[in-house]
């Protein structure tokens, strides 16, 4: 059997295969005509024929569920109804959903496969896409997180809301992915483009998940998300060894550039025992320079960005501050790494808006209502660094730096020669002690 048709599961598997408890919701009531509003001849007898086939009455089924032990309210789509599509009574069973979510305080997951708007209920079953992003708008004005699964296939509108919508995005592999369904595509149309491969590597999508993976992923989420979370700060990470501080503004820059230096991924791994990424900017983008996710310190969740020392790209901004933005909707402090020699500067990095991405990135930080800890455990470039960095809890490692400019564009700028970079490092007063000086930075780790 190919993986294609393994993922390709009922509504009632899906269930199955995620949940430990499952309760259906009310489902609300409506006069439906035997053709619908439309009076499409025919159309009985498909609903029909698709209830005889399913054993489901319509193309979603609502419910209260438990995901290895952890609540929320689901929605798991049936595909061999009508391709899953959205009609009028989908939308009053998706509306219920969401507000048992909000009544109850839940997160919402939905288990999604669908071919999109149902044409037999013409511009009434489109509309219900209107009823979901408000849906959807309401949870998260309420501050409750949403988790889509993407199963085979997840196009058209039930892609454009409740998939693409939510906050976090996961995939089942080989899955079909896309605005436009199979029927409807160019037909020089690249295939990858389509595939839950491509979307996540164009940064659609946050994982793929093996079917026998999904449960414990999903509780992983509703972990790192659900629930109270404390408004303490993120306690800064400890630093790797005491190396003392650097001498002068060269030294600084040399360790902060040495390749055995500690990067992001000790640190995160040392304070984070468990920890799930979001990946991707929604824009089309992936930075691999740029980590970020949601993990538990001390049983505590926290959201982190992280820069890995390359130079940032507009997408990993662009990740960075929907990370932030997510974290503070969702009342879950965040933690910042800096590590970046500035932001990227190539001719593609301003095609890509890195200047706008760099705003973003800077607003997100300025406007988070939950607190910021920042640690700069290596280069700090300048506004590329700067724009992941709290005005008023940031450490330094000893083995970091941070400057307005690097020590050679300085020297090169004020004419001075190469042999003058050293002292120019110096006068820049980029070195941990120096910032701390400044009233820049809180203090120094490892020193």
């Amino acid at each position: 059997m190919s993986e294609r048709a393994t993922e390709r599961m009922s509504a009632r598997a899906a269930i199955a295969t995620v949940t430990d408890h499952f309760a259906e919701l009310p489902v609300p009531e409506r006069d439906f005509p035997q053709d619908g509003p439309l009076d499409w001849a025919g159309y009985g007898a498909s609903r029909a024929r698709a209830t005889e086939r399913t054993g489901e009455d319509e193309s979603v089924v609502p419910g209260l569920a438990e995901v290895a032990g952890r609540p929320c309210v689901l929605i798991s789509f049936e595909f061999g109804f009508l391709g899953g599509s959205l009609g009028r009574r989908t939308g009053d069973r998706l509306e219920a959903a969401y507000e048992a979510s909000r009544e109850r305080r839940l997160p919402l997951v939905s288990l999604i496969a669908t071919g999109g708007s149902r044409m037999q209920e013409g511009m009434l079953a489109l509309t219900q896409l209107q009823r979901v992003a408000r849906q959807s708008a309401l949870l998260r004005e309420a501050g409750l997180p949403q988790i889509a699964v993407l199963r085979d296939p997840t196009t058209g509108g039930g892609w454009a809301t409740l998939g693409a919508g939510a906050d976090v995005v996961l995939a089942l592999p080989g899955v079909q992915i896309g605005f436009a369904g199979s029927r409807v595509r160019p037909a020089d149309a690249d295939p990858a483009a389509y595939r839950a491969e491509g979307q996540l590597a164009a940064g659609q999508i946050d994982a793929i998940v093996r079917r026998q993976d999904l449960r414990g992923v999903l509780a992983g989420w509703l972990t790192l998300l659900g629930g109270s979370h404390p408004r303490e700060p993120a306690p800064v990470p400890a630093p790797f060894g005491d190396s003392g501080l650097p001498a002068d503004g060269w030294e600084a820059v040399s360790r902060a550039r040495a390749a055995g230096r500690p990067r992001a991924e000790a640190y995160l791994d040392a304070y984070f025992p468990h920890r799930q990424a979001l990946v991707g900017d929604r824009c089309g983008g992936v930075d691999p320079g740029m980590l970020c996710g949601f993990g538990l310190h001390a049983g505590v969740s926290y959201a982190y960005a992280a820069q890995t020392g390359t130079a940032t790209r507009p997408a990993g901004y662009r990740t960075a501050a929907r990370l932030i933005r997510l974290a503070d909707r969702l009342g879950i402090p965040v933690l910042t790494l800096v590590d970046t020699p500035g932001a990227a500067n190539d001719a593609a990095a301003e095609r890509e808006g890195q200047g706008a991405a760099i705003a973003d990135a800077f607003a997100a930080v300025a406007s988070a209502r939950v607190p910021v800890t920042t640690l700069v455990i290596g280069e700090g470039g300048s506004g590329g660094a700067l724009a992941l960095t709290s005005p008023d809890r940031m450490w330094v490692t000893a083995d970091s730096y941070f400057s307005v400019i690097a020590p050679e564009q300085a020297a090169a700028i004020l004419k001075r020669d190469a042999s003058e970079v050293r002292r120019t490092a110096s006068q820049l007063r980029l070195r941990p002690q120096d910032l701390v000086e400044l009233g820049v930075a809180r203090g120094v780790l490892g020193g």
